[in-house]
């Protein structure tokens, strides 16, 4: 069988891309059916979530790092635009390196539709997070306007991308908050990335993130929390952020900063008495 020719006269092959020199036989295809879709999970329960939106990105990583995880803060992604905060349930996407004999040539545009880039959004509940593992790359819009816009519709919370995005402008005006490594105008597989897999384990960052972990994110940058340690991230950084709230007002009447920050023994215990009579106030 002869292949259509590229411009310089070599065949090319029935992804759409030039076959191997000295042949005139298209790429075998490996026996693997996309999207790869992970097991089931369970979501975080409301409550929680609620609890850990009055928690900063800052405090939260803080808090894991008493409590033993050293890896949290997803590093490199940055808010489209100051102000944005989210904390809400992890849905993960997978983009993984692109290769020839999988690759969908001419039309991958419009094959993309069938990735787990479509399906994931599909998969979308309210409060989600859609977290992207896209290996930082500087040349994948993972996310554009409509896709962006659809996943809001769907009651998206917001979106962490280690990667860049397209169409910043429209998901500005959007309101959606979004954390990325930069933009880009290209698609999301016109590059060197492919989606791949949704609802299983990403790394973004330098983070570990599963499905239904916890992401807080402000302008400090996205945080992972995992979901068996929420509630007690919570609990700590309560006291936390109160305790900095009573510093807070002590530095601003002139005290010294080594008595209120952090805490020595005898603040703390004006602070615990402070603390009672804002509650009895109440």
């Amino acid at each position: 069988m002869t292949l259509p020719s590229t411009p310089d006269g070599h065949p090319r092959a029935s992804n759409g891309h030039p076959a191997p020199a000295g042949t005139d036989a298209p790429l075998v295809r490996p026996d693997v059916t996309l999207p790869v879709r992970g097991g089931a999970y369970r979501r975080p329960d409301a409550g929680t979530v609620a609890r850990l939106g009055q928690v900063s990105s800052a405090t939260a990583c803080a808090k894991l790092h008493g409590l033993g995880l050293r890896h949290s803060f997803v590093e490199g992604p940055r808010p489209l635009a100051p102000g944005y905060r989210v904390v809400g349930s992890a849905l993960t996407l997978q983009f993984m390196p692109q290769r020839e004999d999988l690759a969908a040539g001419d039309e991958q545009e419009y094959v993309e539709r069938h990735t787990a880039l479509w399906h994931v959004l599909e998969a979308a509940r309210p409060g989600d997070v859609l977290v992207i593992q896209a290996y930082g790359s500087r040349f994948s819009g993972c996310v554009g306007d409509i896709l962006a816009r659809y996943f809001q519709r769907r009651g998206g919370a917001g979106i962490v991308v280690d990667g860049r995005i397209r169409d910043s402008g429209k998901i500005r005006d959007l309101g959606l908050p979004v954390w990325s490594t930069g933009v880009t105008p290209h698609y999301a597989s016109q590059s060197e990335l492919f989606p791949w897999a949704y609802d299983v384990p990403v790394a973004v960052g330098g983070v570990l993130c599963l499905p239904g972990d916890l992401v807080v994110a402000d302008d400090d940058g996205p945080v992972i929390v995992p979901q068996a340690m929420a509630e007690e991230v919570v609990a700590s950084a309560q006291d936390h952020e109160e305790w900095e709230g009573f510093s807070r007002l002590r530095l601003d009447e002139g005290a010294r900063l080594s008595d209120y920050y952090p805490l020595t023994p005898d603040t703390r215990g004006e602070f615990e008495a402070w603390r009672s009579a804002q509650s009895s106030a109440r």
